[in-house]
């Protein structure tokens, strides 16, 4: 039987572990939240709005990607905002998200964070009653602003802690090692929180800040992270400890000169937990189906290694074993219907 590689990684169970909410603003409701809230923009259509995705690295895609979420004033901004990515996102077999979020972000310029996670929360519950979706938060300090900011950032956060799974660490790593946040990941962790950081693929000092997140910070996923191929020991401790890589093919693409494929697929043959993710897919054009259609055309890989990604997703995801159970046995029930071997 020939499987349709595309129907088959759409309709694929999934979970999706890396994805910014502020990075899913397409260029339209872009506009539609400009009106609402009276904002004028700089670009006149989509064309225009698009024409400025012009990201040669890390630092020229955050000088896009900040100012846009000008637009987003309201609790209301916000849930519009989730709702149009879970609709997305439901469509492309994601079964479970943990979405990245950036207060400081909207704080920093006089939005409340009660709006924040207020519109936030009412749209993973609202996905999990109408789309079958289950959704978490995840609350990222930006590492560009200071520690003391962060610390700040998360008491504020405490009061909402049972809306938020975990805490990341995102933004311009250049000069912002792990390490800065050291303190402020420990009181996370006191408070109950989960713990992942961006670990951007070739970035100055990629490697030591690999080693830092895993030795010192000891986070529970490692988001990106795909420079640990270079050093085999620190690979070992990454499956060891059974943490999860969030990789995203399609964004290396732009910030790099590729889409890291034969270092995601040699994690994966390795028995690395690397998932597939769409990071900002407004930004870079591919949501999470398309991300694994990408890497499996790129380098080749049959359906039964997509079922082994999507395994891996649910795995390193922070599900309770019993839920993470379920959606393992409904990807087991898909894989057998579709007549490939177990991933």
């Amino acid at each position: 039987m020939t499987i349709d590689l595309a129907a088959f990684a759409r309709a694929l169970p999934k979970a999706e572990l890396h994805l910014h909410l502020e990075g899913t603003l397409e260029p339209e409701l872009k506009f539609a939240l400009a009106e609402r809230n009276g904002i004028a923009l700089a670009e006149s259509t989509v064309e225009e709005v698009r024409a400025t995705y012009d990201f040669t690295d890390l630092t020229s895609f955050l000088a896009v990607y900040y100012p846009a979420m000008g637009v987003l004033q309201t609790a209301r901004d916000f849930e519009d905002l989730a709702w149009a990515y879970l609709t997305r996102a439901a469509a492309d077999g994601v079964r479970h998200v943990e979405m990245f979020f950036d207060p400081q972000a909207h704080t920093s310029r006089g939005v409340p964070f009660a709006d924040v996670i207020g519109g936030y929360r009412r749209a993973a519950v609202r996905a999990q009653a109408e789309l079958g979706v289950s959704a978490e938060l995840i609350l990222c300090f930006l590492r560009d602003f200071s520690a003391e900011f962060a610390m700040a950032t998360l008491m504020e956060a405490l009061p909402y802690r049972a809306w938020i799974v975990g805490v990341g660490l995102d933004s311009d790593e250049r000069g912002n090692p792990p390490e800065k946040f050291a303190a402020v990941f420990a009181r996370a962790k006191q408070e109950g929180f989960l713990l992942t950081m961006h670990c951007d693929i070739d970035q100055d000092g990629s490697i030591d800040h690999i080693r830092q997140v895993i030795e010192e910070i000891g986070v529970d996923r490692i988001d990106h992270g795909t420079n640990v191929v270079e050093d085999p020991a620190l690979v070992s401790a990454v499956r060891e400890r059974g943490l999860g890589l969030t990789c995203c093919p399609s964004s290396n693409s732009f910030v790099t000169e590729s889409m890291k494929a034969d270092e995601i697929v040699q994690l994966m043959r390795e028995g690395v937990r690397v998932t597939l993710n769409s990071d900002d897919p407004a930004y870079f054009g591919a949501y999470v189906a398309e991300n694994y259609v990408l890497l499996a055309e790129h380098a080749g890989l049959e359906p039964a290694d997509l079922v082994t990604l999507a395994r891996n997703s649910f795995e390193a995801s922070w599900l309770t074993p019993a839920r993470k159970a379920a959606f393992l046995a409904e990807l087991d029930a898909f894989a057998e219907e579709q007549g490939v071997a177990r991933g």
